[in-house]
């Protein structure tokens, strides 16, 4: 619909220019074609008079009624109207709304698709948990967004890389390592020789049984298998760290979460990049030392404060790896570099991105893009829910998943926007009812399946072929109505892409399904008129497309029965 409406008034301003009343050197304005907030003032409006009016030397409201009347005729626009300083808004005919029907079910699963992205390589880091423990709820919210993010940047036409970011190096892993050897030692938490920084979660006893038994772990095509040594400190934390990687992606497995790329963080060390780093950043001019540590100057890029890179100890501080990280994402021809972390890490991004600009190979500003998202609380029985029996001091995300399912987990984590507060209410999230959001809009798209098995159980034969050419029977409110709301799914998925939203569309498929529900409610569909029974066959149809579409963008199930 914008796309016509777009190239109507385009057409329109070059009738214009060649009639006089626009210079013919004036650029076209980047003016835009949107929704009213209500269809009372039209369906959708045009800015273009207000941003040529001066170009044109012209009162808005004047250019704008001369617009009106350059515009090229179309059976899709009913009427045109002026309205305030120079707003064109525009009242589409039935017909444009009836197409979008046969759209949905011409395109299928690609309906709402579009190419804007061209091919170009959009890289997205999500979860990126250390590999200490199990993933907890906050690992989920991202697992749900960051996944979502890219279902929705490869629904606008990117080329996606899917990568994980495993902190396998520093004091956590250490801390892991002197975990596992002292139950491995027979010592437990509270007791007198148990390390002060040790993990405490029971899940640290399965991984000294394993290593015990002399279990292997198979991890991203390679095999590690347990020494059963308990002197040895190094053997002990390389099993550990895979057991628990493995861990981990069995849970974003089960979650319907996966990965082309994962990174190890140690790798940045053995292959010499976080040297090289520093190296360049050093011959780049941005370094100087002081009080025996290597410092950068990153307020010479919108930093607050410079940064040290190498304490006086030697050590990096975790910066500088996340800034050879990212530069090997550029190096990877990553475009776009997408990073989805907790609102926690909100204190490094300046200085990433400042270590990215000082090395000054051609990378844009505000590159890598981040989202944060906020904390999780997990309601049952209107109290706060924290504690997990395997890992102790933190509720899992393989608990939740075991409780509330996986769809509805995963809705409840990405519907809301990232930097929102989310409670999670298991209670609700298990509800068979109206009031739980992911039920709702599911049992929209199993209604219109149960449809078309009531039509078969009447001997009503659906001919699609037939139901088209009587499209224009869906003339009546109702259908319009819920027609017009299927016609924003296309919008929705850009969007979503272009904020990194993904939470838009759930938004969208509660308002899609409410549509759908009162028009049920509402209209006869298996009537004894056959071309007009298609016709409203056919726009069920049309919404179960939209609905399972945009549930697959979330990666929810659309079942057919419920």
């Amino acid at each position: 619909m914008k796309t016509l409406l777009h190239a109507l008034v385009a057409q329109g301003i070059e009738a214009l220019r060649a009639a006089g009343t626009v210079p013919a050197d004036a650029a076209t304005p980047d003016f835009v074609i949107e929704r009213p907030k209500t269809r009372e003032h039209g369906d959708f409006a045009s800015n273009a008079a207000m941003l040529l009016a001066k170009a044109a030397r012209s009162n808005p409201r004047a250019l704008a009624q001369a617009l009106v009347a350059a515009l090229p005729a179309s059976a899709d626009v009913a009427r045109v109207e002026i309205a305030g300083p120079g707003f064109i808004n525009f009242h589409l005919a039935p017909g444009a709304w009836q197409r979008e029907a046969a759209t949905a079910l011409r395109e299928g699963s690609d309906y709402g698709r579009n190419g804007s992205g061209r091919g170009r390589v959009a890289g997205v880091e999500y979860v990126s948990a250390n590999p200490t423990g199990p993933l907890h709820v906050g690992h989920g919210r991202a697992a749900a967004i960051g996944d979502c993010i890219a279902r929705v940047l490869d629904a606008n036409g990117w080329t996606v890389k899917r990568e994980f970011y495993y902190n396998d190096a520093g004091v956590q892993i250490d801390n892991l390592a002197r975990s596992t050897h002292a139950r491995l030692q027979g010592l437990a938490p509270g007791d007198a020789d148990w390390p002060a920084d040790a993990y405490n979660g029971h899940y640290i006893q399965d991984v000294a049984d394993a290593y015990l038994r002399g279990d292997t772990v198979q991890i991203e095509g390679h095999a590690v298998a347990a020494a059963r040594d308990i002197g040895d400190i190094e053997a002990i934390r390389r099993f550990a760290v895979a057991y628990l990687r493995n861990e981990q992606n069995q849970d974003l497995a089960a979650f319907g979460v996966d990965f082309d790329v994962y990174f190890l963080e140690s790798s940045l060390y053995t292959d010499g990049k976080v040297e090289q780093t520093v190296r360049e950043l050093v011959a780049r001019g941005h370094a100087y030392e002081e009080g025996g540590a290597l410092w950068l100057r990153t307020t010479d890029f919108g930093d607050d404060k410079d940064r040290v890179m190498r304490k006086s100890d030697g050590t990096y501080t975790y910066f500088v790896p996340d800034v050879a990280y990212h530069l090997s994402k550029w190096q990877r021809g990553y475009e776009r570099a997408i990073t989805e972390l907790g609102a926690d890490h909100h204190g490094s991004l300046a200085r990433v991105r400042a270590g990215l600009q000082a090395l000054d190979v051609g990378i844009p500003r505000g590159w890598p893009e981040y989202v944060l998202h906020q904390m999780v609380t997990v309601m049952r029985g209107g109290e706060e829910v924290k504690l997990s029996k395997r890992a102790g001091s933190y509720l899992t995300l393989r608990d939740l998943i075991e409780e509330a399912g996986r769809d509805a987990t995963r809705w409840f984590l990405v519907a809301r926007k990232p930097d929102s507060q989310l409670v999670f209410d298991i209670d609700l999230a298990r509800q068979q009812s109206n009031d739980n959001p992911v039920f709702y809009v599911q049992y929209a798209h199993a209604r219109v399946a149960s449809l078309l098995r009531q039509a078969a159980e009447k001997g009503h034969v659906y001919d699609q072929a037939h139901a088209l050419d009587n499209l224009s029977l869906l003339d009546d409110e109702g259908s319009l109505a819920l027609l017009v709301e299927l016609s924003r799914w296309p919008e929705v998925v850009e969007a979503a892409g272009q904020s990194l939203e993904p939470h838009l569309v759930a938004q969208y498929l509660r308002e899609l399904a409410y549509a759908f529900h009162t028009w049920y409610a509402n209209t006869p569909v298996l009537v004894e008129q056959a071309g007009l029974r298609d016709a409203r066959l056919a726009l069920a149809l049309a919404v179960r497309q939209g609905l399972a579409n945009g549930l697959d963008l979330l990666g929810v199930s659309a079942p057919e029965r419920m």
